[in-house]
C-alpha cells in the first residue's frame, strides 16, 4: 500500500464513551456520548513495534495482541509497509468493565489516530474492521455496537457483521443519564449467562421493540422511543448481576425518563430523557439508591456525541 502520510507524526484524540444495545438490540444498536471520553497520543514510527503504555493506574495488557488499542493496529499493520510501528499513551477516562465502551474506545481512537497519520488511507468501515480485533480481544467476540457509533457518532445500526453493514440513524434531541456502580462485570463473563434459546414469543416481542425503537428514533416520537425501551431477552438475565436495578430502573423512570436499562454488559445503567431538567432528576433517582445501600458509584449526566472519536491537535 503507497501512503500518502501528514507531516504530523503525533495526535491527540478524543476517544468517546458509548451505550451498546439500547435495551432491546443486543449487538446491534449503539450510541455514542458526549461524556466520559478516553484521550489517547499515538505516535507514527519507522520501529516496525507496536508500544502501549498508560498515565493511569488500570491494570492493561501491554502486549499489543492483547490489548484493545494495539490488536487493531496489528490488523492495520497488515495492510502497511513493514518499516511502520506505532507509539500508543492512554489516559483512561472510561474505567474498564464499566459497560459504556471502554474497550471500544481504545480500539476506535487508536484506528482513527492511526488513519490520520497515514493520510486517512481507510474508510470508516474499513476501520471498525480493525476495531472489532480489539472488542475480540476483550471480550473474546466480534461486535461493533460500541465502535461503530465510537467511529461513527450519533446511533448506530449493525445490520450485519458477515459483511458489515452500518445505518446511522437520526434521532430527536435526547438526554443520557448514566450511573456506574463500582463493581466490574466482565464483558466474557456477561456473554456465558444468556440462554443459548429463547421462545418464540418473546423473540416476536423483542423484534417489535427493536423495530418501533429505529422507527421512534427516525420519525422523533419520544412515546414509541418510551414503550420500545424493553428487552424481554437479555435484561431478566443479566440485572441480577446489578445491585438495585429493579429500583432504579423504576425511581428513574417516575422521574420523568423514557426509559432505559442496561449499558452493555453493565454494571453501568443508563437513562434516555427528552430535556436535561429531567435528566438531572434521574440523576438524583439514581444517586439516592446507590447511597441507600452503601455502594460507590458515579453518575453522569450527558448527550449524543454526533462527531465520534475526535482529533484534538491537527
Amino acid at each position: 500500500m503507497q501512503l500518502n502520510t501528514t507531516p504530523q507524526r503525533t495526535i491527540t484524540v478524543s476517544a468517546p464513551a458509548t451505550i451498546a444495545n439500547l435495551v432491546c438490540g443486543f449487538d446491534i444498536l449503539g450510541l455514542c456520548l458526549n461524556h466520559p471520553a478516553d484521550e489517547m497520543q499515538v505516535t507514527l514510527t519507522d520501529k516496525s513495534a507496536i508500544h502501549i503504555s498508560s498515565t493511569d493506574g488500570y491494570a492493561l495488557p501491554y502486549e499489543a495482541s492483547e490489548n484493545t488499542a494495539g490488536a487493531p493496529l496489528l490488523e492495520m499493520k497488515k495492510l502497511l509497509p513493514e518499516q511502520t510501528g506505532f507509539d500508543i499513551v492512554i489516559k483512561k477516562n472510561i474505567k474498564p468493565g464499566s459497560g459504556i465502551g471502554s474497550s471500544a474506545a481504545s480500539a476506535a481512537g487508536a484506528v482513527v489516530a492511526a488513519n490520520h497519520l497515514l493520510g486517512n488511507p481507510f474508510t470508516r468501515e474499513e476501520m471498525i474492521q480493525f476495531a472489532l480485533f480489539g472488542e475480540k480481544a476483550a471480550s473474546g467476540v466480534k461486535h461493533a455496537d460500541n465502535v461503530a457509533p465510537c467511529i461513527y457518532g450519533g446511533i448506530t445500526l449493525i445490520r450485519s457483521i458477515f459483511p458489515l453493514d452500518i445505518i446511522s440513524l437520526s434521532a430527536p434531541p435526547l438526554w443520557v443519564t448514566v450511573v456506574h456502580p463500582q463493581i466490574e462485570v466482565r464483558t466474557s463473563d456477561a456473554r456465558q449467562i444468556l440462554k443459548k434459546q429463547v421462545l418464540l414469543k418473546d423473540a416476536i416481542k423483542q423484534w417489535g421493540n427493536i423495530a418501533g425503537l429505529v422507527a421512534g428514533f427516525l420519525q422523533n416520537d419520544y412515546g414509541l422511543i418510551s414503550r420500545s425501551l424493553e428487552d424481554v431477552i437479555i435484561e431478566p438475565v443479566r440485572s441480577i448481576l446489578i445491585p438495585g436495578f429493579a429500583e432504579v430502573k423504576k425511581l428513574s423512570i417516575g422521574a420523568g425518563a423514557l426509559g432505559g436499562g442496561i449499558s452493555g454488559s453493565g454494571p453501568s445503567v443508563f437513562m434516555l430523557s427528552t430535556d436535561e431538567e429531567t435528566a438531572h432528576r434521574v440523576k438524583d433517582q439514581m444517586q439516592k439508591v446507590y447511597e441507600g445501600i452503601g455502594l460507590d458509584h458515579f453518575v453522569y449526566v450527558t448527550s449524543i456525541n454526533t462527531q465520534g472519536v475526535k482529533l484534538i491537535n491537527h
